[in-house]
């Protein structure tokens, strides 16, 4: 563990970068709180499908939302994400919230009410990472560090597939297309868009492993407060 620091550190960027788990260990480095803001996003996506809402109906996925009590925990060693009380951390990752989570993210007033959520989760923490898609641009502008994680399509295809046991070529194809519409959409979203800060540095993984990525976001980190490790 490093210890020392105090601050955020916001670590954004597309699908299949490994932000998760680079996220979850740089805070483990650094004792600090982790939070998946993404994972915030799947959960109200179990809520609009359990309603039986189609995910594109902009207005019922936002009244959906405003009525679930999504829970989420800040310890890295844990996951914990709940919907109205119910354990939703391994349905969050599944095939049909993936498919409906971009549209559900997109919905303005969604998308405010989880961000509001984050905020009050991240001024408990004297030290918190936070990854998701839009932390450093729109729901920490003024964190003391920010990183923007990306890799090759290639890569990222590989490493996704790798999690889900995803094996035969058309499997990776089928992914690695998938991975471009959803970064096209949330790309492309009016509120808050995918994009890095203008002041994030940016942390290609292509060719690194999890330790030489984790390595590098807690050096920065680290050199943002002026803490040595």
């Amino acid at each position: 563990m490093s210890g020392g620091f105090v601050g955020q550190v916001t670590l954004d960027g597309p699908s299949g970068t490994g932000k998760s788990s680079v996220a979850r260990a740089v805070a483990t480095r650094l004792g600090a709180a982790y939070l998946d803001t993404g994972a915030m996003y799947r959960a109200a996506t179990v809520a609009v499908l359990d309603a039986g809402v189609d995910p594109e109906d902009a207005e019922a996925v936002a009244g959906v939302v405003a009525g679930a009590r999504i829970e989420v925990g800040t310890a890295a060693d844990t996951e914990l994400v709940q919907v109205d009380g119910v354990d939703v951390a391994v349905r969050i990752r599944g095939a049909e919230v993936t498919r409906a989570v971009s549209a559900v993210s997109a919905v303005p007033s969604v998308r405010r009410r989880l961000v509001d959520q984050q905020r009050a989760l991240v001024t408990a923490a004297d030290a918190v990472v936070v990854e998701g898609r839009d932390i450093g641009t729109v729901v920490l502008p003024d964190a003391t560090c920010k990183i923007y994680l990306t890799a090759a399509p290639e890569a990222r295809a590989e490493r996704r597939a790798a999690q889900l046991g995803l094996t035969t070529p058309a499997e990776v194809a089928a992914l690695a297309a998938d991975l471009r519409r959803r970064d096209e959409y949330d790309s492309s979203r009016e509120d808050s868009p995918l994009r890095p800060a203008a002041d994030a540095i940016v942390v290609d993984s292509t060719d690194l492993d999890r330790e030489g990525v984790v390595d590098r976001v807690v050096e920065l980190a680290l050199s943002s407060t002026g803490v040595r490790q």
